[in-house]
């Protein structure tokens, strides 16, 4: 069955692009807010560690710490082979722009007063190597993420909300330990190959995008969807029902709509600004 949905017409690329509706009656055109323009990269640095530390503010709320586990990178826009991260000993509810680490490509710390996860560096740093195209990568132990990870199993495309992941994601079924050897940073990077996201069997989630924003939002939104996915097989196991899959010219078309890095990067606002009002903007000293 072709799908039914049509795309927008009549609106702004941008508007367009992430599903937006904007024309007031008198014809006004309406524009939906996007990534910022910048003056100068030192702007842009300041605004992409302002939302890094946002976003691990905004996984602590979400039950993704655990003890000293996970972390969140975002490119340098001045030094690009350089990459900011969060010290290995501070909660993710406290971290603040100042508490910041700035490494190189080697792990050396260039910027900051505190050791780092040596798997992050492992993890993250041969990301940014393979994919120029990825300013920022988030690991965690999420609960559902690390649950469904035991499987070793891709998602299956059978809500609105999966298709995010449709041949975007995939699974590294190569568990190891603790990941402190760049070739394993490697071999995960290689599993990612040009996905978004990626299971780490027995271990949990990564996801990657253009933005820290991007990056964020595909992880709350793949722990959802792994939650979804172990409810759904849950009750499918108990009941007997079998699950409806979505097909796969629905699956594409809909990819197209709910998949992009403007989506992503939009869908992060409101967390962002629930933060700022919840903290009166206490992150970003």
């Amino acid at each position: 069955m072709a799908p039914s949905a049509t795309t927008l017409i009549n609106e702004s690329q941008g508007n367009a692009k992430v599903g937006a509706r904007g024309v007031t009656t008198s014809g006004k055109k309406l524009r939906v807010r996007s990534y910022p323009q910048f003056e100068t990269l030192e702007e842009e640095r300041l605004y992409r560690k302002q939302h890094l530390a946002a976003a691990f503010r905004i996984f602590a709320d979400r039950g993704f710490d655990e003890g000293v586990a996970g972390h969140i990178s975002v490119r340098d826009p001045i030094l690009t082979d350089h990459f900011w991260l969060n010290p290995l000993s501070q909660h993710f509810s406290q971290i603040c722009v100042s508490d910041l680490i700035l490494v190189n490509e080697d792990g050396d710390v260039v910027e900051g007063d505190e050791p780092i996860n040596a798997a992050a560096f492992a993890i993250h740093s041969e990301i940014h190597k393979a994919r120029p195209d990825v300013h920022a990568a988030c690991h965690a132990h999420s609960v559902y993420g690390k649950a469904w990870s035991v499987f070793g199993k891709e998602l299956d495309m059978m809500t609105q909300d999966a298709l995010r992941f449709y041949k975007s994601h995939a699974v590294y079924d190569n568990f190891g330990g603790i990941v402190l050897d760049r070739e394993e940073g490697i071999k995960i990077a290689k599993a990612l190959g040009k996905g978004k996201a990626a299971i780490l069997q027995n271990h949990g989630l990564l996801t990657v995008g253009q933005s820290v924003d991007e990056a964020a939002f595909w992880f709350i939104s793949l722990d959802k969807t792994c939650h979804a996915q172990l409810l759904a097989d849950a009750a499918s196991a108990g009941s007997g029902n079998k699950k409806i899959l979505i097909p796969e010219e629905e699956a594409v078309f809909t990819h197209e709509q709910v998949g992009g890095p403007e989506k992503g990067w939009l869908a992060f606002q409101g967390y962002y600004d629930e933060q700022m009002a919840k903290t009166n903007g206490s992150f970003l000293k």
